[in-house]
């Protein structure tokens, strides 16, 4: 057997993009991965590379599920955006409106919106708390509720890592009475994506190889400290509690074609998902500039992370989101054309890991 099996198909014309993809495998230090392309509603490539397991022993599969961390967060916003539409003011609803725990310390007027697009001021916690709170989504969402912002609401923006994802998970279940992983699989009944993971689907996961170097966050200042740096800021990721609680932010689990598939809803307007008012104010941008987390500028929807910094192809109007160690969805709604990328070979890039960067720069280059 080769050092990195490979399958899967390409249109004609595509060619090309399986080549850069066992490259990534040839010069990149790939370990197991997975790339999949959808064009117009219709799947044009899904190429599976490499092994699930760091012994090299089980290749990769159709089946293979790997956690796509912070892609997670671009399904999650979708998925919250069919319920924000029920509410009359829409994202202008303040998050107190529908939990009234979350006024605590001065946030009584923060909007959905402004939540959901990193300007609550709330991206973790900055005094130590039990790590353990983590995996307990309830208890964890009460204590982030209760939380005095680290900067005036709607002033400024810097990305919540995990905090994200227990707002906008407490948010759907008031709203809706269930978890938002619950809606998700009620809106993509048929595709292989989960928010909460059962326990009969473990056996599918990837082995997940950890970065072999912190990711550069530039000065550490608190607000970076408290979403990254601190013993408390993340609990431990990847043991079976850790997969079937809902982690909006983080632990979404699927394939590059079930990522894929999600995201191709923002290359179609929604995709006969949403309503187009509410797929509108999705995507809308909110943020724009400097951000106090990440060391670089940043622009966000409701969720969904905007064309920034041209890593998600050369289209600004393109829309995705990349996850912890290199995981990256995008879709463009001009070309109707979304990438997904997954893999379990993690590296520090905080968005636009170049494996998956060339891949998309080879799609555009082939249409």
């Amino acid at each position: 057997m080769t050092d990195f099996p490979i399958s899967g198909f390409t249109a004609a014309g595509l060619e090309n993009v399986r080549n850069v993809f066992e490259a990534n495998f040839k010069d990149m230090d790939e370990l197991g991965a997975g790339f999949a392309v959808y064009h117009r509603g219709e799947l044009i490539a899904s190429l599976l590379g490499g092994w699930a397991d760091r012994q090299k022993s089980t290749p990769w599969s159709a089946d293979t599920l790997v956690p796509v961390y912070s892609t997670t967060k671009g399904i999650a916003a979708f998925v919250l955006a069919s319920l924000v539409d029920t509410l009359p003011d829409g994202y202008e609803t303040p998050v107190a409106a529908v939990w009234p725990e979350f006024a605590a310390n001065g946030k009584d007027a923060v909007t959905i919106g402004q939540a959901l697009s990193h300007q609550a001021g709330l991206p973790g916690f900055p005094e130590e708390i039990d790590p353990e709170i983590w995996l307990d989504p309830p208890a964890c969402a009460a204590a982030i509720a209760e939380l005095a912002p680290m900067w005036s609401p709607g002033t400024a923006h810097g990305y919540h890592p995990l905090t994200w994802g227990y707002i906008a998970g407490e948010i759907a279940r008031r709203i809706s009475g269930e978890t938002l992983g619950t809606t998700l699989k009620s809106m993509f009944a048929d595709v292989d994506f989960h928010i909460g993971l059962p326990a009969s689907e473990h056996g599918r996961c990837a082995d997940i190889k950890r970065p072999s170097a912190l990711a550069d966050l530039g000065e550490l200042n608190d607000y970076r400290k408290a979403a990254f740096v601190y013993k408390w800021s993340a609990p431990n990721r990847g043991g079976a509690i850790w997969r079937e609680i809902e982690i909006p932010s983080a632990n979404g689990h699927g394939t590059a074609e079930s990522v894929g598939a999600i995201y191709h809803h923002y290359a179609r307007n929604g995709g006969g998902k949403l309503r187009a008012g509410i797929f509108e104010d999705l995507i809308r941008p909110r943020t724009h500039g400097p951000d106090l987390v990440l060391p670089l500028e940043t622009s966000f929807g409701a969720g969904i992370m905007l064309n920034t910094h041209g890593l998600f192809g050369p289209n600004p109007a393109t829309l995705g989101h990349s996850g912890w160690g290199g995981s990256m969805a995008v879709s463009d709604p001009d070309a109707e054309l979304t990438c997904a990328y997954v893999m379990n070979r993690q590296s520090n890039v905080l968005v636009g890991d170049p494996r998956a960067v060339r891949l998309v720069e080879a799609v555009y280059a082939a249409l």
